[in-house]
């Protein structure tokens, strides 16, 4: 209970101010600490509600708090922050669709050798995964009403109403409509005993939910203090800016990574895949719409569209993913292809 208060003290002490390396460093474990409080946090509340709704917290918290981290830097960077809506949505994509569910993947076909998941559930997340990703950030390089990789104020209207109508109608499908789709394919003798685990009780269930937006808060507040030190460090290495919406993005969506992998290793790959595409539509569903609304008081273009390398990848993306959920199990090959992906997009990230 004591480290993401402590985090917080320190988040507030370090806002605002130009810290030497060592107080950097004392960030940044403080930043580890908070993410592996809130993977805790997060287990007792989905332990308390059960799935699908846990992996759904999670990600809509995680989600929430990196809306408010991407519009406060868009707010305070000026011009050259035109572009950290796209990167970092992106690069919530491709860690959550390449690096999460490769990780998760890897780490359940090593234990379990060919691992099981809900075809139905996970393929309708990753059809409005793909639907979203494509009408948010590969449509506008291709329309002609503004110059540039930019939506009109109309088409940017329309595009978060698509937003919100699909995020929205997932959420019904996840939690009530189809809810079984959505639920851990049930494997005898595997390793489930924190299923049968009493839950917890609703007063420590609340302390925890608390605990886990205390948490949230300051994983992303303290991701901002280093934003600086992340900055400089993408300089002094030769990477474009764009790396620093991936930077970011690898930042805040540790929590649901580590939550996502355990998972994994208890062979309830559906709970990963619940989380990383959750988490993606989650990134989508919300930011657009909040940098919609917010684009009235920024000044400058807002350059949503990607360029033809990162469409590439998105591509490829979509269709690796759709081999991968169509047969509703997943061996070590599938793993390799999705971790390769998320290689080639790190390695394009810092040398475009």
């Amino acid at each position: 209970m004591l480290t993401p208060l402590l985090a917080l003290l320190l988040l507030v002490l370090a806002w605002g101010r130009v810290l030497a390396p060592p107080v950097m460093l004392v960030v940044g474990a403080a930043l580890i600490g908070a993410v592996l409080v809130a993977v805790h946090h997060a287990e007792v509340v989905a332990h308390r509600v059960g799935e699908p709704f846990g992996s759904l917290i999670l990600a809509v918290a995680v989600t929430v708090i990196e809306v408010g981290l991407i519009l406060s830097l868009m707010a305070a960077g000026g011009p050259e922050s035109a572009t950290l809506a796209r990167d970092t949505v992106f690069a919530a994509v491709m860690i959550t669709c390449n690096g999460i569910i490769g990780l998760c993947l890897l780490v359940g076909t090593l234990h379990h050798h060919v691992v099981p998941f809900h075809a139905g559930g996970s393929g309708g997340a990753l059809a409005t995964v793909t639907t979203l990703a494509t009408l948010s950030l590969v449509l506008p390089a291709f329309t002609t009403s503004t110059p540039g990789p930019t939506f009109s104020a109309a088409q940017l209207a329309f595009a978060a109403i698509v937003s919100i109508v699909l995020y929205g109608l997932y959420v019904f499908v996840q939690t009530l409509r189809h809810r079984d789709y959505f639920l851990p394919v049930r494997v005898e003798g595997s390793d489930r005993t924190e299923v049968h685990l009493p839950p917890p009780s609703t007063r420590t269930a609340l302390v925890s939910l608390v605990l886990l937006i205390v948490s949230l808060v300051t994983v992303v507040g303290l991701a901002k203090t280093a934003s600086p030190a992340i900055e400089s460090g993408v300089t002094a290495i030769g990477a474009p800016l764009s790396a620093v919406g991936v930077a970011i993005a690898l930042l805040v969506l540790l929590p649901e990574t580590l939550a996502a992998v355990r998972a994994a290793r208890l062979n309830r790959l559906q709970t990963s895949f619940n989380l990383a595409l959750g988490s993606a539509l989650a990134s989508i569903g919300l930011t657009i719409p909040a940098i919609a609304v917010a684009s009235i008081w920024f000044d400058g273009p807002l350059l949503l569209g990607l360029g033809g390398t990162e469409t590439v990848l998105l591509a490829l993306t979509a269709v690796v993913g759709t081999l991968t959920v169509t047969g509703g199990r997943a061996t070590v090959l599938q793993s390799a292809v999705h971790l390769l992906v998320f290689a080639a997009f790190l390695f394009i990230a810092v040398t475009p």
